[in-house]
């Protein structure tokens, strides 16, 4: 009996695990080999050694998209996680419609990532879109949000953030709910005053959930592709060019599948390294982190 309970339990997994293996797994061993390589498709692949990596340092638009990303997480991560954070503690109360008010902010978060960048697009013009209407009605002039080389990269990530606050926020509230009001009781008792029972109790109870919403971020801002590709396909001048968008260029545009490849093993190692740091840092100020 226990041996065919067993054998139906791999049965189960044997559709997923496949999925891994033909989806994933190979996929992603094959990519290593094929950025050791120069491969239009046209072609059998050519191995090259390192070459790839060789071009990369000496690679104009490679520098340019690595700064792209890198200041798309600096910004919009920090930004997103801080009005996630006051919105969840907005929300983290009780009062009529409550309910409706956390559906209408999360709401962006399921909406499709191309209907809102070509919404955001729209939006955007500076003659008919709605936002310079906007700032029109009080006598500012809005700037040429996506076709100007230092507004296309704000305003991506204002459509970001408008998009992926939803999440955070929600994963906040859920560990702001999860902490005792016995705590505020007895703080309130030791006479500590709002600012205090925020920085003594909601914060250090709450930085459980912060790490997971920083790391989980991060990693999301690096991998950001589609508002980028609709929003603004890399322009001005490759403002808002990210790494992900080269990796797509170069791989699917100008068929350099091995350079394209390489791109991607940079962003993974980019990705891990940024990881792994996060983890260990999150020693000094993570409630709880030694004790997992």
């Amino acid at each position: 009996m226990r041996r065919e309970e067993t054998l139906a339990g791999y049965l189960f997994l044997l559709p997923n695990f496949l999925g891994f293996v033909v989806f994933m797994l190979f996929p992603i061993c094959f990519a290593f080999y094929i950025m050791l390589t120069e491969w239009s498709l046209s072609k059998p692949p050519e191995f090259i050694g390192l070459e790839n990596f060789e071009v990369m340092l000496e690679d104009r638009l490679f520098w340019k998209s690595l700064s792209n990303s890198v200041y798309y997480t600096v910004v919009a991560v920090p930004t997103g996680i801080f009005i996630a954070f006051w919105l969840a503690l907005a929300l983290n109360r009780k009062m009529r419609g409550i309910i409706f008010f956390r559906t209408i902010y999360f709401l962006p978060q399921v909406t499709l990532t191309v209907a809102a960048a070509t919404i955001w697009r729209w939006m955007y013009q500076p003659n008919v879109g709605l936002i310079n209407y906007i700032l029109g009605l009080f006598g500012i002039e809005g700037p040429n949000w996506i076709h100007h080389t230092a507004w296309a990269m704000p305003a991506v990530i204002i459509m970001s953030n408008w998009q992926g606050i939803g999440s955070a926020m929600l994963i906040l509230l859920a560990g702001l709910q999860g902490i005792p009001e016995e705590y505020y009781e007895a703080a309130s008792i030791d006479g500590a005053n709002g600012w205090q029972r925020m920085r003594y109790v909601t914060l250090p109870m709450l930085s459980p959930a912060i790490f997971f919403v920083v790391v989980t971020s991060l990693i999301g801002a690096f991998q950001s592709f589609d508002q980028f590709l609709v929003l603004t396909n890399g322009g001005p001048a490759d403002a808002t060019t990210p790494l992900t968008l080269y990796i797509y260029n170069s791989a699917f545009k100008f068929l350099k599948m091995g350079y394209g490849a390489a791109l991607a093993a940079v962003l993974f190692v980019i990705i891990l390294i940024i990881t792994i740091v996060q983890w260990q840092l999150a020693r000094r100020w993570v409630f709880g982190f030694e004790d997992n």
